[in-house]
C-alpha cells in the first residue's frame, strides 16, 4: 500500500514535461447501480419489508468464467518514443465536482500545488487550540531540527519559458548556468521556475541565449514576492538540501541519498546494503523544521544480464523466456551510470545493444555508442536482449501516456529481494541486524549526519548566502500517553500488559464474544498430505471448546495441486450447507492462491481459509497455530472476538483505502467497510474498481447506501454520527478529497436524513511518514514510546486539526517505532482533541486479525486487506452475499 506516490513539499527536478493526456476507451462493464435521490429512514424500512439480496440467505452462483491462471505480463512496447494508451474504467462512476482552490490560475508550467490547505479555519471547536490534556505526560525527542531564516528579506520566484521548448532538463539548466551575469552565483532552479535572492528589476524580462548554435529565447516572468519562511519557499529549500548532500559524496537513488563508500558486503548472499538518508523540510508549529531519518538501500552483487544467462543455462527449450519474463518482469534495476531506478516491464527478444534508435536531434545512433560517448560506460556483451520500462508511475499522472525507455541488462543492477531470500530466516536475520535500528542507534547516526553538516564549510556556505541555519539538536517536547483500553472477550473484562500490546496469552482460556459453530465445512489437501490435514482437524477440536466453538468433523477431500484440480472438487462436494473450505497447500504458489479464492469469493461465495503446510510443520507451535486459524475462521463465519468500550454511542466507523497494482498497472481497487452494529463486531464491505493509478472514489455514495441499510436492518434507526478514516491520500490532495469524497458523503446523508444535520467526521490517516518519536531511559540512552502516546504540538501544523499516535509496540532492541499521522479534514460531530485522539487509539484495538493493538483504526486496515485481496487475487469484484463477513481477512 503500499508509496509509494505521495505528493510532498520536497524539491525535485522535473526534466520532462508531462505528456498530453491519453484518449480513454469507452467504459465497460455495468455502469454504477442507481442510488435513490430521496432517502429517509422510512425509505430503508420499506426497503427491509420487502426484502434485499443482502438479506436472502447466500446462494450457490453458476461458475461463470474459466479460473485457470493468467500471467498478467506487460505487453512489449514500441521503441523510445512512442505512446502507452490510458486503461478504461471497469464502472462509471458519478462526476464529482471540483474545488475552488483547484480552480485557481496556476503558475507556467506547474503541475503541482504549493498552498497548504487550511482546513482547520472550518473547524470553529478547534481553532482555539487543537491540544488535549487527558494522559500522563512524557518527555519526547524527535528527528526534527529547526531551520531558521536569519533575514526578513524578500525572495523572488520568476517562472522561466523557453521558446522554442526545451524538454532536456539538462539544457535548460545548462541555459541558465552561462548566464550568471544577469541570475548571479545564487539561485534555486526546479525545472520551471527560479527563485532568486533579488529582483531583477522587471516584471518580464528576456534574454537570448544559444543552444548548438541555435537561437533559445528565455523569458523571465515575476510570479510573486515570497517571505523566508512562505510555504512556496519550501521545494526550492529541499532542491538546495538536496544540492548539499550531492556536494558530501552522498549518491542520489530515487528521493533520498546514500553513501556507496560506506556500503556493507555480504558475499555469501551476493547482497550490499548502501547507507543513506531521507530529508525534507517542512513548516510546522514551531516553524520550518528539517525532518532526517536513516535509510538503507539494498543492491543485488548480479545484474539482469546474469539472472537471464543463469536461468536460460537452468531451463530447458521454450521455458526460458517464459522463467526470465516471470523473474524480471515487475522487478526494480538500479543503473550505476546515472543512480537512477527502472522498474522493468517487458523484455524485447528482437533488439541488442547493437540495435539503433533516433536521437532528439534526429540522428542515429546505437545503444552502445551511445552509452560510451555519454556516460563512458562499455557494453561488452552484444548478444543480449533489452529491457523496457514504461516510465516512473505515479498516482497523480495515471491518466498521461509514457514514453517507454529501453535498457541494457548487463548495465542493470538488481535491487530488493527475491520471495526465496525472503524464506531464508538466516539471511534475513543477517540483513536486519544492519537495517533494523533501534533508537539509540539510530539517533546516533542521525547526530552523526547531522554534524557532518555542520563541519561541511560548503554546506554552510550554501546555507549563509540564503541566510538559512540549522540550530544544534534535535526538537524535544512533552507528549501524553493515554490510558490503557479495556478488553471485554465474553463476559470477561481482559486485562494485558500494555507496553506489550498483546493480549493473546491472556485470552487464550476467555470464550469468545460471538462464536460460530462449524458444522458442515470441508477440508481439501493434496497427494501425501491427508495425515497433516486430519491432524489440523484433531487440533481445531481441541482448541475450540474453550472459545465456545463448536467444530464437527470435517469432509477430508484429496485434490491434485492445480487450480483445475481444486475447483473440480469443491464442484463436486461443496453445497448450500457448506459454511467454510479450508485448502491445505503445499506450497505459496499464487496461481493457485488466486485461483481457489477467485472461484471461492466470486463464483461459489463461501468463506474460505488458505494453510500452507511448512505453517503446520513448524515444530512446538502445532496448537498455537490452530489456534490463531480458528479465531480467523470464526470471524470469517460472522463471530466477533472482543470489543472495547468506544464511548460514542450509535455511531458508523467507516474505512476507505485504495489499492494500487504498481508492479502490473491493472485497474485500482478502492476497499470500503462500514461498521454496522453499535459494537463494531460486523462489519459491511464493498469495493469500487477504478482506473489504474486512481486514488480519489467517485462511487461511494452506493457503498453509503447499502451501509445505511444494513445499519437500519440491524438497530431499527441510522446512525447518529459517522466517523471516517481515509487511508493512502498525500498532502497534495486534501482538497480534492474535500470537494469530491467529502462532498459525496454530506450530499448523500443530507438526502438519506431528509434534511436533518449530518454529524460527519472526516480523518485522513497517514502511515508512510519519516517523523519518529524517542524517550529517555536510565543512563541516557532512548527508547521507544509506550503505545498510546500522542503528540500534538510543535510537530503539528497550525493549518490542520493534526496529530501522530504511538499505537503498537517494538521488542526492545529490534528497531524503532514508528508514529501514525491523524489529520481532521472535517467535523460537524465537533470532536474534542482528547475525544478523536481517545477514540482512535481504541479503534487500534479492534482489528480481529491479531490480539494486539495495530498502527492504524480497524475500519482503515480492514479497508486496506479487502482492496488488495481484490486487487492482487481477485481482479473483480466480490459476491455481494460475502459483503457482510470478514472474508478477506
Amino acid at each position: 500500500m503500499t508509496g509509494r506516490a505521495r505528493v510532498h513539499a520536497r524539491g525535485r527536478r522535473r526534466d520532462t514535461p508531462p505528456s498530453e493526456p491519453a484518449q480513454p476507451e469507452a467504459a465497460r462493464g455495468p455502469p454504477t447501480p442507481r442510488v435513490p435521490g430521496t432517502g429517509p429512514p422510512l425509505s430503508f424500512a420499506e426497503l427491509v419489508k420487502r426484502g434485499t439480496a443482502a438479506q436472502q440467505p447466500r446462494q450457490i452462483q453458476p461458475r461463470l468464467q474459466s479460473l485457470t491462471g493468467v500471467r498478467h505480463a506487460a505487453g512489449a512496447g514500441p521503441p523510445a518514443g512512442a505512446e502507452a494508451a490510458s486503461q478504461p474504467s471497469e464502472l462509471q462512476p458519478p462526476s464529482g465536482s471540483q474545488g475552488s482552490l483547484l480552480r485557481k490560475k496556476r503558475d507556467v508550467g506547474r503541475d503541482y500545488q504549493d498552498f497548504v490547505v487550511n482546513t482547520r479555519q472550518n473547524l470553529v471547536h478547534v481553532r482555539e487550540s487543537t491540544k488535549g490534556t487527558q494522559g500522563s505526560p512524557v518527555m519526547l525527542f524527535s528527528n526534527h531540527v529547526r531551520l531558521k531564516s536569519c533575514s526578513q528579506k524578500h525572495l523572488y520566484k520568476y517562472n522561466v519559458i523557453y521558446t522554442p521548448d526545451i524538454e532536456d532538463g539538462r539544457k535548460r539548466e545548462a541555459l541558465l548556468s552561462e548566464l550568471e551575469k544577469l541570475l548571479g552565483n545564487r539561485c534555486i532552479y526546479d525545472g520551471k521556475s527560479l527563485l532568486l535572492p533579488r529582483s531583477l528589476g522587471e516584471m518580464k524580462k528576456e534574454v537570448v541565449s544559444k543552444l548548438k548554435n541555435e537561437p533559445v529565447t528565455i523569458t523571465f516572468e515575476l510570479s510573486r514576492e515570497l517571505q523566508s519562511t512562505s510555504p512556496d519557499c519550501l521545494r526550492y529549500y529541499n532542491i538546495l538540501f538536496r544540492k548539499m548532500l550531492e556536494k558530501m559524496d552522498l549518491n542520489q537513488i530515487g528521493r533520498n541519498y546514500y553513501n556507496k563508500n560506506k556500503k556493507t558486503e555480504f558475499n555469501e548472499y551476493r547482497l550490499e546494503i548502501w547507507p543513506g538518508y531521507v530529508t525534507s523540510i517542512l513548516p510546522y508549529e514551531i516553524g520550518l523544521t528539517l525532518c532526517a531519518d536513516v535509510s538503507h538501500k539494498l543492491l543485488r552483487m548480479e545484474t539482469a544480464y546474469d539472472l537471464i544467462s543463469h536461468t536460460h543455462e537452468k531451463a530447458r527449450g521454450e521455458d526460458a523466456k517464459e522463467k526470465i519474463l516471470r523473474e524480471l518482469v515487475g522487478s526494480s534495476v538500479l543503473t550505476k551510470y546515472n543512480n537512477r531506478t527502472y522498474r522493468v516491464d517487458d523484455i524485447i527478444w528482437e533488439m541488442s545493444p547493437s540495435s539503433t534508435f533516433t536521437k532528439s536531434d534526429g540522428s542515429e545512433i546505437s545503444f552502445v555508442d551511445y552509452y560510451k560517448e555519454r556516460y563512458g560506460t562499455v557494453v561488452t556483451t552484444l548478444n543480449q536482449p533489452l529491457l523496457i520500462t514504461k516510465g516512473k508511475w505515479k498516482k497523480s499522472r495515471q491518466d498521461t501516456s509514457h514514453q517507454p525507455i529501453m535498457l541494457v541488462p548487463e548495465l542493470c543492477h538488481l535491487t530488493g529481494l527475491t520471495d526465496d531470500m525472503r524464506k531464508d530466516y538466516r539471511m534475513m536475520r543477517d540483513l536486519s541486524t544492519h537495517t533494523r535500528m533501534d533508537p539509540d542507534r539510530r539517533q546516533h547516526k542521525l547526530l552523526t549526519f547531522m554534524d557532518a553538516l555542520r563541519k561541511n564549510n560548503t554546506v554552510q556556505k550554501e546555507l549563509r548566502d540564503w541566510n538559512l541555519e540549522l540550530e544544534g539538536g534535535f526538537l524535544s517536547f512533552s507528549g501524553r500517553t493515554l490510558q490503557d483500553v479495556r478488553i471485554h472477550q465474553g463476559r470477561r473484562m481482559v486485562r494485558f500488559d500494555n507496553h506489550k500490546a498483546d493480549w493473546s496469552k491472556n485470552t487464550r482460556e476467555v470464550p469468545l464474544l460471538r462464536a460460530m459453530s462449524l458444522d458442515h465445512w470441508l477440508i481439501v489437501y493434496t497427494k501425501g498430505n491427508y495425515e497433516t490435514a486430519l491432524t489440523l482437524q484433531q487440533n481445531l477440536q481441541k482448541v475450540t471448546p474453550k472459545m465456545g466453538i463448536t467444530v464437527r468433523n470435517a469432509k477430508l477431500l484429496e485434490a491434485a495441486d492445480t487450480v483445475q484440480s481444486y475447483i473440480r472438487t469443491l464442484e463436486k462436494h461443496a453445497s448450500q450447507k457448506t459454511q467454510m473450505v479450508l485448502c491445505l497447500l503445499p506450497t505459496d504458489n499464487k496461481e493457485i492462491y488466486d485461483g481457489i479464492k477467485r472461484y471461492l469469493c466470486i463464483n461459489y461465495p463461501i468463506p474460505s481459509q488458505c494453510v500452507l503446510k511448512r505453517t503446520l510443520d513448524r515444530p512446538k507451535t502445532p496448537v498455537t497455530i490452530a489456534t490463531k486459524i480458528a479465531l480467523q475462521m470464526n470471524c470469517k463465519l460472522g463471530g466477533a472476538l472482543w470489543k472495547v468500550d468506544i464511548g460514542l454511542q450509535n455511531a458508523m466507523f467507516i474505512g476507505i483505502d485504495c489499492f494500487h497494482d504498481i508492479e502490473h498497472r491493472r485497474k485500482s481497487v478502492a476497499g470500503f467497510v462500514a461498521s454496522i452494529d453499535p459494537d463494531l463486531t460486523r462489519w459491511f464491505s464493498q469495493c469500487i474498481i477504478q482506473q489504474s493509478g486512481q486514488e480519489l472514489v467517485k462511487g461511494l455514495t452506493t457503498c453509503l447506501y447499502t451501509a445505511l441499510k444494513l445499519w437500519y436492518e440491524q438497530n431499527s434507526s441510522l446512525p447518529h454520527s459517522i466517523i471516517v478514516y481515509r487511508d493512502g491520500v498525500g498532502d497534495g490532495q486534501l482538497q480534492a478529497l474535500i470537494d469530491q469524497e467529502v462532498k459525496q458523503m454530506e450530499s448523500y446523508l443530507e438526502k438519506a436524513y431528509r434534511g436533518q444535520k449530518v454529524r460527519l467526521t472526516f480523518i485522513v490517516v497517514k502511515k508512510r511518514i519519516n517523523t519518529r518519536f524517542f524517550i529517555g531511559k536510565d543512563g541516557g540512552r532512548l527508547n521507544n514510546p509506550s503505545p498510546g502516546t500522542v503528540i500534538d504540538l510543535k510537530v503539528t501544523r497550525t493549518e490542520w486539526y493534526d496529530f501522530f499516535i504511538v499505537s503498537q509496540s517494538v521488542r526492545e532492541g529490534t528497531g524503532t517505532v514508528t508514529p501514525t499521522h491523524y489529520n481532521v479534514i472535517h467535523d460537524t460531530l465537533y470532536l474534542s482533541p482528547d475525544a478523536v485522539q481517545g477514540l482512535t487509539y481504541k479503534l487500534c484495538h479492534m482489528y480481529y486479525n491479531f490480539p494486539g493493538i495495530i498502527r492504524v483504526p480497524a475500519p482503515c486496515h480492514y479497508a486496506h486487506k479487502l482492496a488488495y485481496l481484490v486487487g492482487q487475487s481477485l481482479q473483480q469484484q466480490p459476491h455481494e452475499s460475502l459483503s457482510k463477513y470478514l472474508f478477506y481477512l
